[in-house]
């Protein structure tokens, strides 16, 4: 059983409106570099110049932010899911 991606609203017109994508990887690293292989465009908007994560792009493991376990290193099993959560701001 693959890893499964929730993809947030604003980047679904690059999986053609799809909500999840299923793909196979070991780690975080892993899965988003499939995800940006099987629909291009994600790399560019993910990473920085640098292949870490940009700086408003959270990535979740079972609800544990990766910036906080081993960053694109967190290791993923099967059926897990990983979430990509566009950083909100503002307010007043």
């Amino acid at each position: 059983m693959p890893v499964t991606v929730r993809v947030p609203a604003q980047l679904r017109t690059l999986t053609e409106g799809s909500g999840e994508v299923h793909l196979d990887g070991s780690t975080v690293g892993e899965v988003l570099k499939a995800l940006d292989a099987a629909h291009p465009g994600f790399g560019s908007r993910l990473f920085d110049d640098a292949g870490g994560l940009r700086r408003f792009v959270n990535v979740f493991v079972a609800d544990e932010d990766v910036r906080f376990l081993r960053g694109l290193e967190t290791p993923v099993s099967d059926g897990q899911t990983v979430s990509i959560v566009p950083a909100v701001a503002g307010g007043s």
